[in-house]
């Protein structure tokens, strides 16, 4: 199941290691995005998926990006971050939060959930229980 991914991710070795376990998995990167500038340029490449960081280069702009990459380019949202209370109870168009550090294997098994929901292929997958789903995603996932 491909699909198209963004990273947005301030610490390029994060970005860069996400990057390459994406691709061992099949996903094609859309790039990678540090700060909002870059992160709203990336969505009009279409992605799928956005991976978002909470605190990038210019601050703590993950949620302001992840609800305009949702709500502007119908880009599905996870957050990837060492702060996941954070995000309280959501972000308005986003899936939910996966906590740092993360393993590829949550990684595929997340991605392949949002592409799931997205695609709305058969039957939709349960979600990794890495991830915690947003309270306003529970009803529609």
């Amino acid at each position: 199941m491909a699909g198209r991914i963004l990273i947005v991710e301030d610490e390029i070795i994060v970005a860069m290691d996400l990057e390459a376990t994406l691709e061992d998995f099949g996903f094609e990167t859309v790039g990678i995005a540090a700060d909002t500038s870059s992160a709203l340029q990336l969505g009009a490449a279409n992605p799928d998926v956005a991976l978002v960081d909470v605190n990038l280069r210019d601050g703590p702009t993950g949620p302001e990006i992840g609800a305009r990459l949702a709500r502007d380019f119908g880009v599905n949202v996870v957050f990837i971050t060492a702060n996941p209370r954070m995000l309280g109870d959501g972000v308005p168009g986003a899936i939910g939060v996966l906590p740092k550090p993360t393993d590829p294997h949550t990684i595929r098994q997340t991605v392949e959930y949002v592409l799931s929901l997205k695609r709305m292929e058969g039957q939709v997958m349960p979600p990794p229980s890495a991830l915690t789903v947003f309270q306003s995603q529970q009803r529609s996932a």
